[in-house]
């Protein structure tokens, strides 16, 4: 990991902005690299932030649909809950049910982990999925273009949480987690390595339940084992973060387009 992190943070007055300015986003940096690299791989997470996120850019009367370049885009998952995926709780069926059942893309290019097998089985298979389809060699790791991060109000991100094993792991690309103070005894993850690798990553992160965490995991002490969001240091060096104005409350000001800049090291 890079000794040096710029984290460039931008502040939207409400979490409807949010989801804009996040689907704004996403189409600019999936047809940047769709122009550079033909193909797009892109690994989403759950939540209510990235769900909004994905309305807007399945609704035909917003911008954002027609733009996406849909047919040069390879769908992963950061995570996942060990339910099938009709569940109401799947990360899969949330996606589906805002976004995939409404866009033209592909089924082939959509790659859901399978939360309704044994959390071992599910973790080498995804690891398999992801090593057949980026054509990986002995302990390669595969690079995403772009890679979509939330966080919980105790720190965590993907289903890396505190005090958990797959903090840990560091030699495989897919982990199972045993997450006891979910509600779910075990979730899917990518490996924090993995996630560190991607290309471009950036949190979707609103309300005022994360402004102290948020504050800690930027500003704090390095604890990952406390607040696992701080493992996030992508190799670029570079972290963008895209927050609410309660989010981002104890933040230092932005600039007059709402833009912020912190420099962390180790």
């Amino acid at each position: 990991m890079p000794q040096n992190l710029r984290v460039k943070y931008y502040v939207e007055p409400d979490t409807a902005a949010l989801a804009r300015r996040a689907a704004q986003y996403l189409v600019e940096m999936v047809g940047e690299a769709a122009a550079t690299r033909g193909r797009v791989r892109l690994a989403v997470s759950g939540g209510s932030t990235p769900k909004a996120t994905f309305q807007m850019l399945a609704d035909p009367s917003q911008p954002w649909r027609s733009r996406m370049p849909w047919d040069k885009l390879e769908l992963y998952w950061v995570d996942e809950r060990c339910v099938p995926p009709d569940h109401p709780d799947s990360n899969y069926r949330m996606t589906r049910e805002a976004l995939l059942e409404h866009v033209p893309i592909n089924p082939a290019q959509v790659h859901r982990m399978e939360g309704e097998l044994e959390p071992e089985v599910a973790a080498a298979r995804y690891e398999s999925v992801l090593r057949n389809s980026f054509r990986l060699e002995g302990a390669e790791t595969p690079r995403f273009d772009l890679i979509e991060l939330g966080m919980g109000p105790d720190g965590h991100t993907g289903s890396l949480f505190p005090h958990s094993a797959a903090l840990h792991e560091t030699s495989r690309l897919v982990t199972a987690n045993y997450v006891p103070q979910q509600k779910e005894s075990s979730r899917l993850t990518l490996t924090w390595p993995v996630i560190n690798h991607g290309a471009s990553v950036f949190f979707l992160i609103g309300g005022a339940e994360k402004t102290e965490i948020l504050k800690e995991v930027l500003t704090g002490p390095y604890d990952a084992e406390r607040l696992p969001s701080q493992l996030i240091r992508p190799s670029s060096g570079i972290l963008t973060l895209i927050l609410d104005k309660a989010a981002a409350a104890q933040l230092p000001p932005t600039d007059a387009e709402g833009c912020g800049v912190l420099e962390r090291d180790r």
